[in-house]
């Protein structure tokens, strides 16, 4: 089976820092599969937030998710303390491509943890439609 490679832009314009805690870990002790799409999920509303907008009203309508690809590259810990950054892309009439890079210090190193990719499309909850990006959320997430 191929595997998945995301290309990552080469600058990203948000960092923010998450704390693993003990109800992230799954059976095996580490993070699981579950926990790294909740973190990316917190990292994209943190930017979104920070910008004055939240997934349900981005200027007029929201947000909703269209696909994810995740590239698992280390395990997290309790105790670990993600770097996630976060760069909007690609948008076209209708959404935009987000992507993510988890991180962590170790020894003094960063070490990445895992890269990801989310397709997002605007959408207004009212009406159950899809809307084309607002050009004021556009020019304020870029």
């Amino acid at each position: 089976m191929a595997k998945t490679k995301i290309q990552l832009p080469a600058t990203f314009s948000f960092h923010t820092e998450i704390a693993v805690r003990i109800t992230d870990l799954n059976y095996g002790g580490h993070v699981g599969n579950d926990t790294v799409l909740s973190l990316i999920h917190e990292a994209r509303v943190r930017n979104l937030v920070q910008k004055g907008f939240n997934e349900l009203n981005i200027g007029h309508g929201g947000l909703i998710m269209t696909d994810v690809t995740i590239e698992y590259k280390a395990e997290l810990f309790y105790g670990d303390v993600v770097n996630a950054s976060v760069q909007f892309a690609e948008f076209t009439k209708i959404g935009f491509e987000v992507y993510y890079l988890l991180e962590k210090i170790q020894s003094e190193k960063r070490i990445t943890v895992a890269v990801a990719r989310t397709g997002m499309i605007c959408y207004d909850y009212e009406r159950k439609k899809i809307t084309a990006v607002p050009a004021a959320f556009k020019t304020a997430i870029e």
